[in-house]
């Protein structure tokens, strides 16, 4: 296929209508009739048959409810959908997002050798760009109006523009400007701007604007706020032109309009989705924040998952046997959530991270070409630290009426702790999923724990730029398949659109046209 040939082999796709479908509905009648832990006494191979691991990356998914086959009947469902040849669309750079007529192309962010040469140099020329700021503002060479170095850098986006940057850079704090500090902003929410405005000198400050359309109302909105701090607090009359501030997005004659010179806009592309994004300049910020070789090993990390997910056969392929086990869950099993619970504090942001790439991307409830979905799409996807979920929502995983499939990260060397504390944390992490697999029987029903949970061990050698790549790719991939298997269109987000006309709506003193009863009364209760 050529670069504009579209993809439509998912028009006469049906999943339900495989034969692969229909045995996992028969499987899944007679599944809970043997457990998790019988399969490893019938199969003493099972934990190294049902593990994959790629440099410094090991994944566990033995303790899952699924046969050998069961997990056969999955790859026979993988085979026979659109997966193989949405992947490779990807990678060419064949459209693929069909509503908007995009290009999906996330993953030639971090292939040097991407096929088409006017979309390489236009990365690498972006690439050099951002680094070349970031750097800069790290040697403290990007002055201050008044000539001061920079030391606190403030990210105004929300969504793809904040959930990653900000969670790349807490997770790799280890590898931080010790002189710098990052912050984010995104809510519409007044108070957190102003509160930490007021802890910020607007002489050692700068501000990177990150919006893909230059008009995202939170975005804009807080950005407001910065430009008239800076103007109240330094007497500035037009602070955008100074070099207290950056726009990273896809609208550059919109914000050169705004009054930010062209040589403080790094761009990027429509065919980026703001969940893919962390991975192109909206990563301005993890580069001032990590340096730009640590930025790399990142990219470099996502790309040796790339490779992996293009060339390993499906049953040894780690993003296709994390999707078909949610898929088994969701579509054969009915459960309905799944969480994401790492134990690392410095990867408190991922599951939020997750959530959005997950239920923005296949939160749809009609196919890629608009028929109504007869079967599940995604679960609800949540989550948060060990150990302090543990005291928190564990009492539901181990003893609640539905059963929710866990993801456990583990690290399992952190210099950043203290050796005793870390074997503690890891010791509690296993023991949560081995305690969630086997049960344990009681005199007293409430002191029974029915076991059978199934849970995936995800484990990093080291918590690294590299590692952080493999990992956030593994789960993009994951995400994809997903949706190419439920075909789906895992690119577009319609979904958020209404509710910003009705906000537009709720704020036009004019024009109440079309609202609801309940809605206008709540409006004149809260003084609209």
């Amino acid at each position: 296929m050529g670069y504009t040939d579209k993809v439509d082999t998912r028009k006469t796709y049906d999943p339900t209508s495989t034969d692969a479908w229909r045995k996992l509905t028969d499987l899944s009648k007679t599944v809970y009739e043997k457990g998790i832990l019988e399969h490893f006494t019938d199969n003493p191979f099972r934990t190294s048959q049902y593990s994959i691991s790629l440099n410094g990356l090991h994944v566990d998914y033995s303790k899952h409810l699924v046969s050998d086959e069961i997990l056969d009947a999955l790859n026979s469902l993988a085979e026979k959908s659109p997966l193989a040849e949405l992947r490779d669309a990807i990678f060419s750079g064949t459209p693929i997002n069909e509503s908007e007529g995009r290009r999906v192309l996330h993953t030639a962010l971090r292939n040097p050798d991407f096929p088409d040469g006017a979309i390489a140099s236009s990365i690498a020329t972006q690439f050099n760009r951002m680094t070349t700021i970031a750097n800069r503002i790290r040697v403290g060479d990007w002055k201050g109006y008044d000539g001061k170095r920079i030391h606190s850098v403030v990210n105004i986006g929300i969504g793809g523009s904040d959930l990653g940057p900000k969670m790349v850079c807490e997770a790799l704090r280890e590898f931080a400007q010790p002189d710098i500090d990052m912050h984010f902003i995104s809510n519409v929410d007044g108070e957190p701007i102003r509160s930490l405005l007021k802890q910020l000198d607007p002489t050692t400050t700068i501000f990177v604007v990150a919006s893909k359309t230059f008009t995202t109302q939170e975005t804009m909105v807080n950005a407001q706020v910065a430009i008239d701090w800076v103007s109240e607090k330094t007497g500035i009359t037009e602070p955008l032109s100074t070099p207290h501030f950056l726009a990273v997005t896809a609208a550059t004659d919109t914000a050169i309009e705004r009054g930010i010179p062209a040589n403080q806009i790094l761009q990027f592309w429509d065919w980026v989705g703001g969940r893919y994004s962390l991975w192109s300049v909206i990563g301005l910020t993890i580069c001032i924040c990590i340096g730009q070789e640590n930025f790399r090993t990142l990219l470099h990390g996502a790309r040796e998952m790339d490779d992996h997910f293009l060339n390993a056969p499906l049953g040894k392929n780690l993003p296709v046997q994390l999707a078909l086990l949610g898929i088994w869950y969701n579509n054969f099993l009915d459960i309905q959530s799944t969480a994401v619970i790492p134990y690392c504090e410095r990867l408190g942001f991922l599951p939020t991270f997750l959530q959005q790439l997950d239920m923005e991307s296949n939160g749809k409830r009609v196919s890629s070409h608009g028929v109504p979905l007869t079967y599940d799409s995604t679960p609800v996807t949540w989550g948060q630290t060990g150990t302090n979920g543990q005291h928190a929502f564990f009492q539901l995983l181990h003893q609640g009426t539905r059963f929710v499939p866990i993801d456990f990260i583990g690290v399992a060397n952190d210099q950043l702790s203290d050796g005793k504390q870390h074997r503690i944390l890891l010791a509690n992490m296993l023991a949560q999923a081995a305690a969630l697999m086997s049960g344990e029987a009681a005199d007293s029903p409430e002191q029974e724990y029915p076991g059978n949970r199934p849970s995936t061990m995800i484990l990093l050698n080291k918590l690294t730029p590299h590692s952080l790549g493999m990992l956030l790719a593994l789960y993009e991939h994951k995400v994809f398949c997903q949706g190419a298997i439920w075909n789906i269109n895992s690119f577009d987000q319609w979904g958020v659109e209404l509710g910003k006309r009705l906000t537009s709506k709720v704020l036009d003193d004019q024009d109440r046209s079309g609202l609801d009863p309940s809605t206008l009364d709540l409006m004149d209760r809260l003084g609209f």
